[in-house]
């Protein structure tokens, strides 16, 4: 299939699998005119890709885990990709601890300024000076 039809199977754009190409997440064949050629095995390599980079990996760690799907009794693979997705994991980990830090610092200010809002609203009105 061409790559129109896998976009259009997929619903990933054409743009996408030329990068998923480039970075050696998918493969094609080229006719002679050069048009890219894909098996119909590239609509599941396409959705786990997306499953992956849903997952929060990059397109470089990915390829660190693709090799487990294309050597699947491979326990060295297998083993070089459960350390790849345990340090995704830790990445996100951070992350997550990171943002939670974030918006812990972020409620202090709201506190702030709901009291500060709060005494403004009690405080009498300012009197106007006649000039």
């Amino acid at each position: 299939m061409r790559i129109g039809e896998l976009a259009e199977r997929t619903g990933v754009s054409p743009r996408s699998l030329r990068y998923y190409e480039d970075r050696g997440l998918l493969t094609s064949s080229r006719s002679g005119a050069g048009q890219r050629h894909y098996s119909d095995a590239a609509v599941q390599r396409v959705s786990l890709i997306r499953q992956l980079f849903d997952a929060g990996m990059s397109s470089r760690v990915i390829a660190t885990v693709l090799p487990c799907v294309d050597i699947p009794g491979d326990l060295g693979v297998a083993e070089e990709t459960f350390t790849a997705m345990m340090r995704e994991r830790d990445r996100i980990d951070a992350d997550i601890a990171h943002l939670i830090e974030t918006r812990d610092a972020l409620d202090v200010l709201i506190r702030a300024n709901s009291r500060h809002r709060a005494e403004l609203s009690t405080a009498p009105e300012p009197v106007a000076r006649s000039t």
